[in-house]
């Protein structure tokens, strides 16, 4: 961006001088024709000059913006398929919950069946080893999952996007 003020000052003083330049030969008026050409072709390629990198820099900003405007896109996108994503895990994580519930209520009924010898209790323990092995996996998977998410969500927070 200090391009774009350095070149808009150039301009600015460009035409300062050619300002300055038509008000000075208009004041003397007896100036000779050949001294009024040479400085107005200066005054000229001067302007050209300024015309020149005026145009580019008008060319920066565009190319600027459209990147800008890429970007946007891209992080809204992006935030889209995140907030997508968050929103299953929450569906998983209702559904984990309520499997949890549910697998510790039947413990519960396997472990007072144990007590009274109605099964053989090394076998329901392992298998409510099992079970609880199980879940803990999925559970620690689905948190590895969520803290990706968080992680990628932590930047774009920070950065007011």
């Amino acid at each position: 961006m200090s391009d774009i003020a350095d070149f808009e000052s150039r301009i600015a003083a460009a035409l300062g001088r050619i300002n300055a330049g038509l008000d000075s030969m208009a004041a003397s008026g007896a100036v000779d024709a050949d001294k009024e050409t040479g400085d107005l072709d200066k005054l000229n390629e001067a302007l050209e000059a300024e015309k020149m990198a005026n145009a580019q820099l008008e060319e920066r900003v565009s190319a600027i913006k459209d990147k800008q405007e890429t970007t946007i896109k891209e992080m809204e996108e992006r935030i889209r398929s995140l907030d997508e994503k968050v929103a299953e895990l929450d569906i998983q994580a209702s559904n984990l919950k309520q499997v949890n519930q549910q697998l510790e209520a039947t413990n519960e009924e396997l472990r007072i069946a144990g007590e009274k010898n109605v099964g053989e209790a090394d076998l329901l323990n392992k298998t409510m080893q099992d079970e609880l092995e199980t879940l803990r996996a999925t559970r620690k998977a689905d948190l590895a999952e969520l803290e990706t998410i968080m992680s990628e969500l932590k930047p774009m927070i920070a950065g007011g996007v």
